[in-house]
């Protein structure tokens, strides 16, 4: 059986490894329009802001490695069209522009996704760059070095974490967002709150609630943006207000939703049962809800792309599901969430409850503790866990990793109350954090 892959990050590098070590007689060609696989994105920051110095580490694959496993690996080619009919892919060589066509019995669709650039006046500048892939980090890096003031539009994760490495390389930050807060997909208020505070305290400048409308430029240099409601000078400006899937080879012929995300079955197959998709092109199954989602991750990426190799041949392993499980540390704060917030709930109209609590990470008695904020969401008439946040300067992240398992198995506040947790003063207090939230539930009059 022949299998072409389309694009090798996170989820086409997982999709090619796992099908050449778990099936025999596969011919596998990959085609990478960029001279790089398995780039780590979510490490772009980090690697701004100096903290990885080994850029190797960066990549956890290899064409190479790639190679040595059995795969035919197309660096630097494009892939023009796609004949679903006739499976036959047409492709352009980015060295020499020669043009080829390949065919297939089974196609795998892992082309990820890009950036979203809005069209507003002035944003093709030279000095207003994206933030997605290693040549984008590269060129970020190149020329933050001679700016002072750095706007970044966006407050995502990526834009966050990218004014954070800013601030502390010295630089003067704006973190300009439409939204009212910071990363509100993924935390409420009561979480945002603390680390726009954070923020403020290191001399970040947050612009939230302003919509950027124009681009003041002299050339081809972008010198001041301006808002709806402010005008800021800037030497340089990253775009980070998300993502869209990379859906030109296939739409209007495979079944996506409105954004031009694939739709697949729990195989990771498409409207076409020959082809398959992973990663950033393809929606994932969400469990709080019982819907399929648009959640760009890493983690969603390398899960879906096991998958497609697991079942390219036979349909074994089904899908379980995600709960966009994510984390984040901004400072000194380590954050975690999983699940559906508040906000979310509130805007799918659920009949939902919450339970937030202040604590400590181990009891008072120890030489040394810290303040805990943690947060779960459930639903009123079953109980269901739906989700949860939690912040502490200790690292307590993976309570959320739990808590996600929880999830997935439709586990009640009830139950989370008088699960098993171990006990030890240097790492937790008799009642987990996790206990001790769903028990408050419990103990309500």
């Amino acid at each position: 059986m022949k299998v072409i892959v389309i694009g090798c990050t996170h989820a086409g590098t997982s999709a090619v490894k796992t099908m050449l070590q778990t099936n025999n007689n596969l011919e596998v060609n990959v085609y990478e329009r960029n001279d790089n696989v398995s780039f780590l994105s979510c490490g772009i920051a980090l690697y701004v802001g100096g903290i990885v110095k080994d850029v190797n580490g960066l990549f956890y694959s290899s064409p190479e490695e790639l190679k040595s496993l059995g795969a035919n690996v197309f660096m630097e080619y494009n892939v023009e069209a796609v004949d679903y009919e006739n499976k036959t892919v047409t492709v352009k060589n980015l060295l020499n522009n020669e043009i080829t066509i390949d065919t297939f019995d089974k196609l795998v669709i892992s082309t990820g996704s890009w950036p979203i650039i809005p069209r507003i006046p002035g944003i093709n500048s030279e000095n207003v760059l994206l933030s997605k892939n290693f040549n984008q980090a590269n060129e970020i890096i190149e020329k933050s070095k001679d700016a002072q003031k750095i706007v970044v539009v966006g407050a995502g994760y990526i834009g966050v974490e990218l004014a954070e490495a800013f601030e502390l390389m010295g630089k003067e930050v704006i973190l300009i967002d439409g939204e009212s807060r910071i990363m509100p997909k993924y935390l409420d208020e009561e979480f945002t709150n603390i680390a726009e505070n954070t923020f403020k305290d290191h001399g970040v400048k947050l612009a939230l609630g302003q919509k950027v409308e124009s681009f003041v430029t002299s050339g081809n240099v972008v010198t001041h943006i301006k808002t709806d409601k402010m005008t800021y000078e800037t030497d340089l400006v990253i775009m980070c207000i998300g993502f869209r899937p990379n859906d030109t080879l296939y739409k209007g012929i495979l079944e996506t939703t409105p954004n031009g995300a694939l739709i697949t079955n729990e195989f990771m197959q498409t409207s076409n049962p020959d082809v398959f998709a992973c990663g950033d092109c393809a929606n994932i199954i969400y469990n709080p809800t019982e819907e399929v989602r648009y959640i760009p991750l890493a983690t969603n990426a390398v899960r879906m792309g096991t998958l497609v190799g697991l079942n390219i041949a036979y349909q074994k392993i089904p899908y379980v599901g995600t709960q966009g499980t994510s984390g984040i540390k901004i400072y000194d704060l380590n954050i975690s969430s999983t699940g559906l917030t508040e906000e979310v709930a509130k805007l799918y109209k659920l009949n939902y409850s919450t339970i937030i609590i202040n604590d400590h990470n181990r009891p008072e008695f120890m030489p040394e503790y810290e303040d805990v904020l943690l947060k779960l969401v459930y639903e009123k008439e079953t109980n269901r866990l739906l989700g949860g946040q939690i912040l502490s300067k200790y690292d307590l992240t993976a309570q959320m990793n739990i808590l996600s398992l929880a999830i997935q198995n439709k586990m009640t506040i009830q139950q989370l109350a008088f699960a098993d947790f171990f006990f030890q003063p240097h790492f937790s207090k008799p009642w987990n954090l996790l206990n001790t939230a769903a028990l408050q539930t419990l103990l309500k009059k």
